[in-house]
């Protein structure tokens, strides 16, 4: 998402995003989050890993989004319907450059859920153009454990991708529902999404006992709470890139979870 630059804000450097992608897979990184509708006017997250990554190393994941409707203007404006799928996915194909797309997900209500709408017409859509051998992997986000349900009663649901965090855990019973079933459960603004500070409390706390920083610890925190959770944080930043992926090698104890709160 960050790749491209922000909207309303400016674009990324088209040199340094590629080099964030690709510094990314050399520290490790093996699951790359994207979607055709981040973009940043003529700036596309998809064209930008096609260039950085492209032949994809054969045990890298690249997963993408589907279901929102965002005009040049940026603006999301509304959802696709069924029938908009199949356009959506070949975009993806075409965009990364791939002739198969590893994980797709169907993205349900923008950021607001809509957990009373039926996703039913719009997963099976999904799931005939895996029949079809344009997908791998299907996935839902930002649903609810209901429609989580009625996904899987179509398709094998891979993996969801919902809100979640150390100072945001209203999915916690769904992480563990994962968890049990051995779905992976990607949160997005683990560290915010921009909408909450990170700074002061316990977590601030924690990261000083760690000599780390606070956002290496809300990364690390998503990692202890659950083996079902793959972090996706993004940056389109080298030095932020090197202190997320340091993360992963941050062990939390007893006593910092307790003091960050499980749920």
């Amino acid at each position: 998402m960050h790749l491209p630059g922000r909207r309303n804000g400016p674009r990324v450097d088209r040199g340094t995003a590629v080099a964030v992608a690709r510094r990314a897979v050399e520290l490790g990184a093996r699951h790359v989050d994207t979607a055709a509708f981040y973009f940043n006017g003529a700036s596309r997250a998809n064209d930008i890993l096609r260039e950085a990554l492209r032949p994809y190393p054969a045990d890298v994941t690249i997963a993408t989004k589907v279901g929102p409707l965002r005009n040049p203007a940026g603006e999301m404006y509304g959802e696709a319907r069924a029938d908009q799928l199949r356009p959506a996915v070949e975009q993806n194909l075409r965009d990364l450059g791939v002739d198969i797309l590893d994980l797709v997900y169907l993205r349900v209500g923008r950021l607001a859920k809509s957990g009373t709408d039926p996703v039913g017409d719009r997963f099976t859509a999904l799931a005939e153009l895996r029949d079809e051998g344009l997908i791998r992997q299907l996935g839902v986000s930002n649903v609810t454990s209901g429609q989580l349900v009625e996904a899987r009663a179509i398709a094998p649901v891979a993996a969801v991708q919902n809100r979640f965090g150390v100072l945001d855990q209203g999915d916690a019973a769904l992480v563990d529902e994962c968890a049990a079933v051995s779905i992976a459960f990607m949160p997005f603004f683990a560290l915010g999404g921009g909408h909450t500070s990170l700074a002061g409390g316990n977590l601030q706390k924690v990261a000083e006992r760690h000599g780390a920083t606070a956002c290496q610890v809300a990364i690390a925190w998503g990692l202890t709470r659950s083996p079902s959770i793959v972090q996706i944080p993004g940056t389109s930043s080298l030095a932020h890139l090197e202190q997320n992926m340091a993360a992963a090698h941050l062990m939390l104890d007893e006593d910092d979870m307790a003091l960050l709160g499980q749920r």
